[in-house]
């Protein structure tokens, strides 16, 4: 062992006193014995050994000391980190790395700002900025922290150190988004407590312990006069006592009730609530509280009722309206299945109605209604059902009238009877007596033989039969109307196609002078059918008017009338005939007719002088009366440039002489009923000379349909008629066969 040895150990193990009487008497070691040395060495030997195992135990020890500071550091449930003064991570432990999820090489001289969410960025750099310069002690602030993707909320307690005037930040990490959310979670807890729904507590005794604003707003009972108690009864007098019970013993069982309840307030008033109730159960499942929702649902009530009104009565009658009414239809159809005895609808339509809102308004129109609605209560039982569909159409359901079906349609007449007398009283509308009278339509019904559907169809047809048999009368449903119907549904939907699928056809009628010449023709329209074959204007232009197919359907006549006379301009036996057009009233007053006229001449450069506008006598008068002045109008421009009118069917409809001679008509004709019957009734007879002489002297020209002998147009031609036309002269004919007959073929 060399010196430098001997010093080190000298330093380790300070000397014994045997080394040091060795040691200081080694000159005179002579005076010992060996075994006195070799004794001395052995002690020393022993000490030695003993001193080593001490300091063995004591590394050990420092070692375990060192290893559990390591796990304390690593595995503390707080993160640690040491900045640099220019904010790198120059120290982290374990927690903290799993805080931030990153890898602690990734992490050790990196910026920590790196690890602050954007939106604490600012607020970090400049508490790290003054906790340096200002060599803050402790601080402590909250931020939010990047995670990964995602971020978390932390507690950063920050202390500075300063070793060799160079200033380090430790700072101790604590995830605090649990805390954040609890905090959040008691926030708004707190701000529920205090929101509008009424909140009692009780303990599981039911003695209040706490109640909210809102409660005490609803109720009317302060918290002085409920902690402690027992909540006093807020029962009203609308539920029975096992209402309540059973409500606790939903609780008990469930631990949870809700529903609609009547209350009473600390003044008295009874008001609707909807309340909940909830028991709160410890971790033993035992209830150790029970907490009360109250809300006052008074105006959703009210507003529920409107809406009820707005959802299933008529807001001008208050009566039921559609929807309601088929709801009760279908349950008497269910109760008379039960009972066995048949009920009835009435369905019940105004007679001109229209005429009425078009005269003096639609607010008189509903004066009116009101009234209706008044009287038809009136006529029928209690418990019958009266609505109103719309518009001035009213139906009534009748149930359990009879088990037999004649004494329940009996029983449903004299109920129509009743309502027929009392519509036709007159009405008072405001300073304005008015009569209206009602059509009306029964059917009958009893179990679930016919669907809602069909049945309410059924007496809609019943009510137009009883309009088609002269108004203000009542019919019952049968099977004839039924299939009336049927093939009038079926001829509307064929029709509506018919001019798309170009089936009409323009047919044409000669008229003739007393010298035999063709002066012009009457175009008719006929309806080539796929499957019903060729199909008069009678059976299809009635329901064209109805449906609104009149316009167009007639606007392609005028398009085709004018076309044709194009054509004939080029051959000089048809260039100057002229073509008289039926237009309907309803085509007349559109406010576009005379711009589309004169665009069609215009366009088929012809003279409008070759044109007579034809309008049926019936139609003239009940619609040209309401706007006579607009009507002379839109007339007197079509005559300035050429165009004539006609009145077709004259004498068959309800004709003012004054409006006659009002209106700039160029034209009567006699209608064949009238000719057909010249020389067989007298009466008849007088009427066509009475025609004659009144046009003549009212300047017009006159012309006879219908003439079928010689003997007819003798006698017209007697009395001054210059102008016929009939099958004596020629039938109506299809385009080609007109030509032939004028020999242009």
């Amino acid at each position: 062992m060399n010196s430098k040895t001997i010093q080190t150990k000298d330093y380790l193990n300070p000397r014994t006193e045997a080394e040091k009487k060795l040691a200081g008497t080694l000159p005179n070691a002579s005076l010992y014995s060996a075994e006195d040395l070799l004794h001395e060495l052995q002690v020393h030997q022993i000490e030695l050994e003993m001193q080593n195992e001490e300091l063995q135990r004591a590394l050990a020890a420092l070692d375990v000391a060192h290893h559990r500071y390591l796990d304390l550091y690593e595995f503390a449930p707080v993160g640690y980190l040491t900045l640099s003064s220019n904010g790198e991570i120059i120290e982290i432990n374990l927690t903290a790395t799993t805080m931030l999820n990153v890898d602690r090489n990734d992490l050790l001289n990196h910026q920590f700002s790196n690890y602050i969410a954007p939106q604490n960025a600012d607020n970090w750099y400049k508490k790290f900025r003054s906790m340096l310069a200002q060599k803050t002690t402790a601080t402590n602030l909250e931020l939010m922290l990047k995670r990964g993707d995602s971020e978390f909320y932390a507690r950063l307690d920050c202390l500075v150190v300063i070793n060799d005037k160079i200033p380090t930040l430790r700072i101790t990490l604590t995830d605090i988004t649990e805390k954040k959310r609890i905090e959040e979670e008691l926030r708004i807890a707190a701000v529920a407590f205090d929101a509008q729904e009424g909140i009692m507590i009780t303990n599981a005794d039911k003695v209040v312990f706490r109640i909210n604003k809102a409660f005490t707003d609803i109720t009317g009972y302060s918290a002085e006069e409920l902690i402690g108690h027992h909540p006093p009864l807020f029962k009203s007098v609308r539920h029975h006592e096992n209402f309540y019970n059973e409500i606790w013993e939903c609780v008990n069982s469930n631990g949870f009730w809700e529903g609609e309840i009547w209350d009473r307030r600390k003044d008295g008033e009874i008001y609707p609530q909807w309340l909940t109730i909830t028991a709160v159960k410890d971790d033993k499942k035992t209830t150790t509280h029970y907490v009360y929702l109250h809300n006052d649902i008074s105006s959703l009530k009210a507003s529920e009722e409107v809406i009820k009104q707005l959802a299933f009565y008529d807001p001008l009658t208050s009566l039921p309206n559609r929807r309601l009414l088929l709801d009760r239809l279908q349950q008497a159809l269910a109760a008379s299945a039960r009972s066995e005895k048949y009920g009835a609808l009435l369905f019940i339509d105004l007679d001109n109605f229209k005429s009425l809102n078009d005269d003096l308004g639609h607010d008189m129109g509903d004066v009116l209604l009101e009234q209706v609605a008044q009287r038809l209560v009136a006529c029928v039982r209690e418990g019958d059902t009266v609505s109103r569909q719309g518009g001035d159409e009213f139906v009534i359901m009748m149930e359990e009238l009879s088990e037999h079906p004649e004494e329940a349609a009996a029983k449903a007449k004299t109920i129509g009877e009743k309502i027929l007398t009392s519509l036709n009283q007159s009405y008072q509308l405001l300073h304005r007596e008015y009569q209206n009278t009602p059509s009306i339509g029964i059917t009958l019904f009893i179990d679930h033989l016919h669907t809602i559907n069909a049945l309410m169809k059924r007496a809609d047809i019943a009510m137009y039969e009883a309009k088609s048999a002269g108004r203000n009368t009542l019919r019952f449903y049968d099977q004839r109307m039924q299939e009336a119907v049927t093939a009038r549904a079926a001829l509307e939907k064929d029709l509506r196609c018919a001019l798309e699928k170009k089936e009409f056809e323009l047919y044409f009628q000669r008229q003739e002078c007393t010298d035999g010449s063709t002066v012009g023709a009457e175009v008719l329209l006929r309806w080539n059918h796929p499957e019903r074959g060729l199909i008069l204007p009678a059976q299809f232009i009635p329901l064209a008017e109805e449906i609104g197919l009149i316009i167009p359907i007639g606007l392609w006549v005028l398009s085709s009338t004018c076309a044709q006379l194009k054509l004939w301009k080029k051959h000089k036996k048809t260039r100057k005939l002229r073509l008289a057009v039926n237009i309907s009233a309803r085509q007349f007053h559109q406010t576009n007719f005379n711009q589309q006229l004169c665009t069609l001449l215009k366009k088929n450069t012809i003279s409008a002088d070759r044109l007579i506008l034809e309008f049926t006598e019936s139609l003239v008068f009940q619609n040209f009366n309401d706007n006579i002045d607009s009507t002379l109008v839109k007339m007197q421009k079509l005559k300035a440039i050429g165009v004539s009118f006609s009145m077709d069917d004259f004498g068959t409809g309800y004709s003012s002489l004054y409006y006659l001679a009002k209106l700039p008509f160029d034209q009567l004709k006699i209608d064949q009923s009238f000719v057909s019957n010249i020389g067989l009734k007298s009466t008849d007879t007088t009427i066509v000379q009475t025609i004659i002489g009144m046009t003549i002297n009212l300047g017009m020209n006159i012309i006879a349909e219908g003439v079928e002998t010689q003997d007819q147009r003798k006698f017209l031609e007697l009395h001054g008629c210059q102008t016929y036309q009939g099958n004596l002269l020629g039938r109506p004919m299809p385009l080609l066969e007109f030509e032939r007959s004028l020999n242009l073929n």
